[in-house]
């Protein structure tokens, strides 16, 4: 019984992974389209470091909320 668990668990990890690629660049060709209407062309480097520094701000603050929220469930369970 407990592989069977193992197995649905690490599966269900890699399917919610996979949905969050798909979402991520979705998100990336918004964001992209944005960055292009406000500063023009994104083929200049200024504009393209411009615009990694923004999203891995974005991913940075995300993942520090998601941390928090998890620790807090937790806590609430145990």
């Amino acid at each position: 019984m407990s592989v069977s668990i193992d197995v649905i668990d690490k599966l269900a990890a890699l399917i919610t992974a996979a949905f969050g690629l798909v979402a991520a660049l979705a998100w990336n060709s918004a964001i992209q389209t944005i960055f292009t209407e406000i500063f023009g062309s994104q083929s200049s480097i200024p504009a393209m470091l411009g615009y990694a520094v923004f999203v891995t701000i974005i991913a940075v603050v995300f993942t520090l909320w998601i941390g928090y929220v998890s620790n807090k469930a937790k806590e609430k369970i145990n």
